[in-house]
């Protein structure tokens, strides 16, 4: 079983039962294979406590998740004749069509796929498991540059 990746973000957000501020904390993962949102919260005005788990990422959390930890980079290791692996891939993982599949592809192979940590370790890992040497990292990096140690 694989690792799972998190990352997380603290937020304010309106108390439904007493209208107070509360402190929210989001985090975004990928667990056995899947992406999800948790969040916990509890107002320090009444008490009550709240758990949503297993949402999807909202897009500004997915946004404020970005400019606080930054992106983490698609890299892949292989040359452009898999390329037909790579988009199958990505429109499996992402769901989309072959025109933009396409797109994709060409923004990997230029290493200009971004996204959060957890949305580009399921990328990586689905590239991995159909034999294509694939990382998430932190680093911003064109094609052919290599891999980190370990990939």
């Amino acid at each position: 079983m694989e690792q799972g990746v998190f990352e997380s973000v603290r937020y304010a957000a309106v108390c439904q039962d007493c209208g107070a501020e509360l402190e929210c904390w989001g985090v975004h993962a990928l667990v056995d294979g899947r992406l999800r949102w948790d969040v916990e919260s509890t107002c320090s005005t009444c008490g009550v406590a709240v758990m949503v788990c297993g949402g999807a990422l909202p897009a500004e959390r997915r946004e404020q998740m970005l400019s606080e930890h930054g992106p983490a980079w698609l890299r892949v290791s292989t040359p452009p004749k898999k390329g037909v692996v790579i988009m199958r891939v990505l429109r499996t993982e992402l769901g989309i069509d072959l025109a933009d599949a396409r797109a994709a592809l060409r923004r990997v192979l230029e290493g200009d796929y971004s996204g959060t940590l957890p949305e580009v370790e399921r990328v990586a890992r689905a590239l991995r498991r159909s034999g294509i040497a694939a990382a998430a990292t932190r680093t911003r990096s064109a094609f052919g540059q290599g891999l980190p140690d370990g990939v």
